[in-house]
């Protein structure tokens, strides 16, 4: 199963744990586990990663948030093999790694000489970084016939999916606006246009997938490792600009 039809895909360098996720996902496709089981194990690795962090164990950080990344892509597979996607699944996925976001960077900003104004800007251009990727890749999965759970534009409460209740999408939904609503609506202002033009070549969409989660949180597991833990701040404020760039690359050349 896959986010995209086999003719339409790219390589998606924030997607690098996929295989393993499908491994996992098929080992329990036979069994009681759920997606929302998934997601609350990468939420537990990233929590360890955090802790690893807080306590300088920081080849361990780097491997649990690879592991995170890994399941994070496995809970969707799950979904899919078993077929039952779902609007609470996806919401609650994406209020989870925002969630995780903040407190890695808070225990980065606990173990290196950064302030924390600086930590709290990183982070909002981490998450900026992050809304360009899924816009323009949420635009191509809906364009080519893709897995259409997540939406362009996030601007009204979905009708519940088969097998979940619609309180349920209803409350995720809300706390998903709250968290990621500004974010959408920036990205959207910078490039309002986007769903009109053609479509995204391949190389674009494997360039823009360097601003994906799971991009960023590989670079944060190389930089923990090599020791470069005081530049991770100031290389995410710096890596923000790519969203000009990208914005700019679409508007003039595609």
């Amino acid at each position: 199963m896959s986010k995209l039809p086999e003719q339409h895909k790219f390589v998606d360098l924030s997607d690098y744990g996929r295989p393993a996720a499908r491994v996992i996902a098929s080992s329990l496709s036979k069994t009681n586990f759920t997606p929302i089981h998934v997601t609350c194990a990468f939420i537990f690795s990233g929590l360890i990663a955090i802790y690893c962090i807080l306590n300088d164990f920081l080849v361990l950080a780097a491997i649990f948030l690879v592991i995170k990344s890994i399941l994070d892509a496995a809970d969707g597979e799950l979904a899919r093999i078993k077929k039952t996607p779902s609007y609470t699944g996806r919401y609650f996925d994406s209020i989870a790694d925002i969630i995780l976001n903040l407190l890695i960077m808070l225990a980065i900003y606990k173990i290196s000489e950064t302030s924390i104004s600086y930590t709290i800007i990183a982070f909002l251009g981490l998450q900026l970084q992050g809304t360009l990727y899924n816009y323009y890749y949420v635009i191509h999965r809906n364009k080519m016939g893709g897995d259409t759970t997540s939406r362009i534009f996030e601007n009204d409460t979905p009708v519940a999916m088969k097998g979940e209740k619609q309180k349920h999408v209803q409350l995720f939904f809300y706390i998903y606006n709250i968290l990621y609503g500004n974010f959408d609506r920036i990205i959207y202002l910078l490039d309002k246009n986007a769903t009109k033009g053609v479509d995204f070549p391949n190389w674009f969409l494997t360039a823009i997938s360097t601003l994906g989660l799971g991009f960023q949180l590989l670079l944060i597991s190389i930089m923990l490792i090599i020791g470069w833990k005081e530049l991770i701040v100031p290389f995410f404020i710096g890596y923000t600009f790519l969203v000009i760039f990208f914005v700019w690359i679409r508007k003039v050349w595609l």
